[in-house]
């Protein structure tokens, strides 16, 4: 890949004044040394201008990506490749790394011989959900005297989302009375038992009593029942993030929480064939009308990716937006506020057959002082579905599943190693 710009400084300014005052030196104090020492000095200096025309001529570099879309837990691999076709040594060569991925350190000092190429490998496991970019870069080198110092400038940087994670959750009714992990018309203990459609792999949320155990022995794959049922009215995912209500910081923040629970709710809902929506009290308004599919699932896990905390109260959202809600619907709201005003603007919904599920996040396994039991009482005086989730739901070996990026291998009975389960998606692509 060609650079956007080169820069080749010299260094040493002072040296190219040193010859015309050894020439003067030599006019009035006849020695041959001083001759000596202007054509040492001339030669050193065209050598080393020789060398980094060369170098500026012959190095290159490029940079490779490979699994660009990711969720937290996800591992990402870079491939770096430093080119010479020069017939001179690159001696050092200094790649400078100006992603801004938390974490990610791809800075290394390296070398590169005559009419040859390096090729080295950066592995990171995505550990912060956002919108980041890989690269720039910059690559410095220099001439073995230190006279000349060479700076390629390559602006190509490719934008990378990191999604939040997927993690199971336990069995959540959702009103009217479906089962979040379901999606579906309740069906028959019997039809659970017996009969299903068909099987596919299992994915993160998926609730262990759907495998489909024969099929796992004959695989040695992870594979569920897909149920010969109905899908059931449409999900309206409603996240609050009023920043005015949140507890705990970075990571172990209710924040972070609501939205791994928005993106695990809305993956159930979408594998089990619903159509979902998603509104957001964000610094910046989300609201996506329930689709369903693999197209709709990324619309949602990117806007989750890249939110930010809201000044907006949750009652005065819920007030103003509850007529852009479908009828016939079910409205699962995620939130961390205790306060009791937001009811009546959620209540409005039953008025239109939307019916409410409220998951509350209890401030208190996050450090907070207030706690969600007076609000849990009146949700159930009020006949309202409602769970509240405590933190230590993430605590769990399965609460950030990512495993993009990985290789499973199984050992066989005479020693050899076989994949059992490899990348997807092992395609390179070069950072433009």
């Amino acid at each position: 890949m060609e650079p956007t710009r080169i820069n080749i400084k010299q260094k040493l300014r002072a040296a190219p004044l040193l010859i015309p005052l050894l020439i003067l030196v030599e006019l009035l104090w006849s020695e041959r040394v001083w001759m000596m020492l202007v054509v040492v000095l001339c030669g050193i200096w065209l050598f080393e201008f020789l060398w980094a025309r060369a170098l500026a001529r012959g190095l290159r570099f490029r940079r490779e990506l490979r699994y660009g879309l990711a969720q937290v837990g996800d591992q990402l691999e870079e491939r770096f490749t430093l080119f010479n076709r020069a017939p001179i040594p690159a001696l050092w060569v200094q790649v400078s790394d100006h992603s801004n991925l938390v974490g990610y350190d791809a800075n290394i000092a390296t070398g590169v011989g005559p009419n040859a190429e390096n090729v080295w490998r950066n592995k990171y496991v995505c550990a912060r959900r956002g919108a980041f970019h890989l690269g720039p870069t910059t690559l410095t080198t220099g001439t073995p005297f230190g006279m000349y110092a060479l700076e390629f400038e390559y602006a190509a940087a490719d934008s990378l989302i990191v999604m939040p994670p997927v993690m199971p959750l336990p069995e959540i009714t959702i009103a009217p009375g479906g089962r979040a992990y379901e999606g579906r018309q309740r069906a028959s203990a019997l039809e659970r038992t017996v009969s299903a459609d068909s099987v596919r792999s299992y994915l993160p949320g998926d609730p262990y009593k759907l495998i489909h155990w024969r099929t796992v022995a004959h695989t040695d794959e992870w594979m569920v029942r897909n149920l010969p049922s109905t899908p059931a009215g449409d999900w309206w995912i409603w996240l609050d993030l009023d920043a005015n209500t949140q507890e705990g910081s970075g990571e172990n923040s209710t924040l972070e929480y609501a939205i791994i629970l928005a993106a695990s709710l809305a993956e159930r809902g979408l594998n089990a064939g619903r159509a979902v929506g998603l509104i957001v009290n964000a610094r910046e308004l989300v609201w996506l009308a329930p689709q369903s599919g693999e197209f709709q699932r990324l619309q949602i896990f990117r806007a989750l990716a890249t939110l930010e905390p809201s000044t907006e109260t949750i009652a005065a959202q819920l007030e103003t937006l509850q007529d852009t809600v479908t009828h016939n619907a079910s409205v699962i709201l995620i939130t961390a506020s205790l306060q009791a005003e937001w009811l009546n603007s959620l209540l409005a919904f039953q008025t239109h057959a939307t019916l409410p599920t409220v998951i509350l996040l209890d401030r208190v396994s996050f450090g907070g002082a207030a706690s969600a039991a007076p609000l849990d009482q009146l949700l159930t005086q009020l006949n309202i579905p409602h769970f509240v989730f405590t933190r230590e739901l993430l605590d769990s070996p399965t609460a950030r599943p990512g495993h993009q990026g990985e290789w499973d291998w199984r050992v066989s009975g005479t020693g050899r190693a076989i994949a059992r389960t490899a990348p997807t998606d092992q395609a390179w692509r070069t950072l433009q």
